[in-house]
């Protein structure tokens, strides 16, 4: 799906464009790049205009991955060598304390 020509949109996009393989930003983190505090709207576009941009990288605040799209996302964090967080019950996150980036 195209995104409108919504200014929130597109800076969202560009910013989610903009983080380098690897490392991860969570909606909050993205929505304050932007100079918002709209993590939800954050969420809301990547849902409907995020499938071009790599969505793998905008994540939780706990660091958990996009809900329902964790396998495939744990596949591109293989691939960059995002640093991740595994549970004895085999469950994973990303370490924002590692992973973390700001286009700042």
């Amino acid at each position: 799906m195209t995104a409108p020509a919504d200014d929130f949109v597109s800076r969202v996009l560009a910013v989610v464009e903009s983080i380098p393989p690897g490392r991860a930003m969570s909606y909050g983190d993205v929505a304050a790049a932007i100079g918002s505090r709209a993590a939800r709207a954050v969420g809301q576009t990547m849902a409907y205009y995020g499938s071009d941009v790599p969505w793998w990288r905008v994540i939780r605040s706990s660091g958990h991955p996009p809900e329902n799209h964790e396998t495939a996302a744990l596949e591109q964090y293989r691939t960059e060598s995002t640093p991740l967080i595994w549970s004895a019950a085999g469950h994973y996150r990303v370490d924002l304390r590692r992973a973390r980036w700001s286009p700042d």
